[in-house]
C-alpha cells in the first residue's frame, strides 16, 4: 500500500492514544511491524493486513469507559473510517473481520490469512522481552506487583506459543517463549517463589 495512505491512517489512529501503557500506540506499531514481517513470509494481502494492524486496538483506550469490547468497537471505527476514505469494500470486510477476531481470549476464530497473522502478531507482542515489560506495566496499571505479573506469565504468556496459526509466527514464538522461560525461572529463583521459607 502507498506510504501516504498508511501515514494518513496512522495519524488518525494516533488521535485515540493519549497515554502510554501496555496497550498504547507503541504496541500498535510493534504489532504492525510484526504483521509486515509475517505477512511477507506468508504471502498476505498487505492492503488488508496493515490497516487491520493499525486499527486493531484503536478502541482499547475507551473500552472501560464505553463497556464495549475493543475488538467490536475497533472494527466499527475502522469500517466507518475506511468507507469514508473510499477504501475497497471487499477489503474493508476482511479488515473488519481481522480486527473483530484478533483477541485470542474472546470472540470468534480468525478465518482469513490476514486475520490469523494479526492474531499471531498481537500474541507475539505479549511474549519475549517486550511481553515481560508489558506484563509488569499492566500489573502496575492495575495496582498489582511482581506476584501479579508472575501469575499472568504462567496463566497466559507461557501458553501463547501453542496458539500460533502461521509458520512464520511459530518460529518467532519459539525464540520469545525460550526467553520467557529463562526469565521466569530466574525471577522465581531470586524471589523464592513456590518455596517454603525457613523459620
Amino acid at each position: 500500500m502507498q506510504s501516504t495512505e498508511m501515514e494518513t491512517m496512522l495519524a488518525y489512529v494516533e488521535t485515540f492514544f493519549r497515554q502510554s501503557g501496555a496497550h498504547d500506540l507503541d504496541h500498535v506499531l510493534r504489532v504492525t511491524r510484526l504483521c509486515e514481517e509475517i505477512g511477507k513470509a506468508e504471502g498476505a494481502d498487505m492492503r488488508v493486513l496493515i490497516p487491520a494492524a493499525l486499527f486493531h486496538d484503536i478502541a482499547r483506550p475507551i473500552e472501560e469507559e464505553t463497556g464495549i469490547p475493543h475488538e467490536e468497537e475497533g472494527a466499527r471505527i475502522a469500517e466507518d473510517y475506511l468507507r469514508k476514505a473510499g477504501y475497497d469494500a471487499e477489503r474493508i470486510a476482511k479488515i473488519v473481520h481481522a480486527i473483530h477476531t484478533h483477541r485470542f481470549s474472546t470472540g470468534p476464530e480468525p478465518e482469513t490469512l490476514e486475520a490469523r497473522i494479526l492474531s499471531d502478531a498481537d500474541k507475539l507482542d505479549a511474549m519475549g522481552a517486550v511481553g515481560i515489560a508489558r506484563t509488569f506495566m499492566q500489573a502496575g496499571e492495575h495496582g498489582g506487583g511482581i506476584g501479579d505479573a508472575v501469575s499472568h506469565i504462567h496463566e497466559k504468556l507461557l501458553k501463547l506459543r501453542r496458539l500460533m496459526y502461521t509458520d512464520a509466527a511459530v518460529e518467532i514464538a519459539k525464540r520469545r517463549h525460550a526467553l520467557l522461560e529463562r526469565f521466569i525461572d530466574s525471577l522465581e529463583d531470586e524471589t523464592g517463589s513456590g518455596r517454603t521459607p525457613m523459620v
